[in-house]
């Protein structure tokens, strides 16, 4: 079993929060529904992106926008340790400073040189452990996490980031349209591929090949990454795990615990402790 290390940091902002990993293993394909920022402290790594395989090594930023089907394999086999800054759209944009609508924005590369960004962010995640410890920060503390954050966010805008550029329309768009919204919809059982050949009018074959190019997922990955997203908010909001669970189309908890660790690198539990101790500086 690679190693595998992984310390949510709760965040005093709804809808951000990091992520301190130390790990060998193998992440597969996946997307976060949250921009993500982050630096790779020591090792390094591979990945697939939406500007195809890129490495990254110690000391370089890692980028990734939601949505954008990317994977993770350390560079032969040795752990890597990285931090990671997750924000939903439209924190980034407002705590970036742009007019800018959110999902207009796209961070244009994987993988970032950027020294002045570097620093902003290491500034950032000690101010995010301080918090983590002592959630009860001295007002003038407080001040300098929301000037941290800004920072961030605006440097990542401001030198890394364009305007999101439409998807070309894909044959059959609006049946493909269609299946995404029966795949999307948890208060019914999952399809068969059969059943989505149908609503698409076309081959179980053509249906696979044309959904992967669209949204980079088979249609069966592409669920799961729906229900995660789903369950990671409900716990968020407060509900059970075993609400969140049954309320995101998973047989029971346990299945859903074992695909949120896959996913996310820490359980469900962790991010419920986590989603509690969110509580706004004043």
């Amino acid at each position: 079993m690679p190693a595998h290390r992984c310390q949510l940091l709760p965040a005093p902002w709804h809808g951000v929060h990091g992520v301190l990993t130390d790990s060998a293993r193998h992440f597969g394909r996946h997307v976060h529904y949250t921009f993500g920022i982050g630096l790779l402290e020591r090792g390094g790594q591979r990945s697939a992106s939406g500007c195809g395989e890129v490495e990254a090594r110690a000391g370089d930023l890692l980028a990734h926008n939601p949505g954008e089907v990317h994977d993770g394999r350390p560079l032969q086999g040795a752990p890597r340790r990285w931090w990671m800054l997750h924000l939903e759209p439209d924190q980034l944009a407002r705590w970036g400073g742009t007019e800018a609508a959110a999902d207009a924005i796209e961070l244009t590369r994987p993988v970032l040189q950027d020294a002045r960004l570097h620093d902003a962010l290491q500034s950032l995640f000690g101010r995010l452990l301080q918090w983590h410890r002592q959630p009860s920060l001295p007002a003038a503390q407080a001040l300098a996490c929301d000037e941290a954050l800004a920072r961030c966010c605006s440097r990542l805008l401001g030198a890394h980031a364009g305007r999101a550029q439409a998807a070309a329309p894909a044959v059959g768009g609006a049946a493909l349209e269609t299946v995404r919204e029966r795949l999307a919809d948890t208060a019914s059982a999952a399809p068969s591929l059969a059943e989505l050949a149908r609503l698409a009018g076309s081959s179980r074959f053509q249906l696979l090949r044309q959904f992967h190019r669209l949204h980079g997922l088979p249609p069966h990955a592409w669920l799961l990454q729906q229900r995660l997203e789903q369950a990671r908010r409900l716990i968020r909001d407060g509900h059970g795990l075993a609400e969140a669970a049954l309320q995101a189309g998973f047989a029971d908890q346990s299945h859903m615990t074992r695909l949120f660790g896959r996913q996310f690198g820490y359980t469900p539990g962790a991010w419920q402790q986590a989603a509690g101790r969110h509580r706004p500086l004043q």
